[in-house]
C-alpha cells in the first residue's frame, strides 16, 4: 500500500519538486497552499506523512505543526521540514513541537524520498 503524503509550502514550484519526487517513488501526493490550507485538509483526510515549510503566509509550519499535534489521528506522525532556514534555534523550536526531520531548502528529490523512507520505513 502506498502511503499519503501532505505537502505544505506557498511556493508552487517546491510543491512541484516535491510532489515529482514523492509520486516517481510511489507515494500518493496531496497538496496545501499554507498551514491553514494543510490543516483543513488534514481534518478531512488521511496522511502517513506531512512535509511542510517553516515559512508561510496565513499559517507558519511551527504553528500548523502545534495545532496538527492536537489532533488525535496525527499526534503521532512523522513531519519533515523542509525550508531554507537551517538556524539550531529554530531546528530545536520544531523538534519540540513534534517534527521528525529537517531538510534545507534547495534540496535534491533524491535525499527527500531517502528521508520519506526512512520515517515511513517503507
Amino acid at each position: 500500500m502506498s502511503a499519503n503524503i501532505l505537502t505544505v509550502d506557498d511556493s508552487a514550484s517546491i510543491r512541484l519538486t516535491t510532489r515529482l519526487a514523492l509520486t516517481s517513488a510511489g507515494y500518493n501526493v496531496t497538496e496545501a497552499v499554507d498551514g491553514a490550507d494543510g490543516l483543513a485538509k488534514m481534518r478531512s483526510g488521511s496522511f502517513d506523512l506531512i512535509v511542510t515549510d517553516l515559512n508561510m503566509p496565513n499559517m507558519d509550519g511551527l504553528t500548523m505543526i502545534r495545532s496538527l499535534r492536537k489532533l488525535p489521528a496525527y499526534m503521532g506522525t512523522p513531519v519533515i521540514f523542509l525550508t531554507t532556514e537551517s538556524d539550531g534555534a529554530l531546528k530545536q523550536q520544531a523538534k519540540d513541537a513534534g517534527a521528525t526531520g529537517w531538510l534545507t531548502k534547495p534540496f535534491e528529490p533524491d535525499m527527500l524520498v531517502k528521508i520519506t523512507k526512512k520515517v515511513l520505513g517503507r
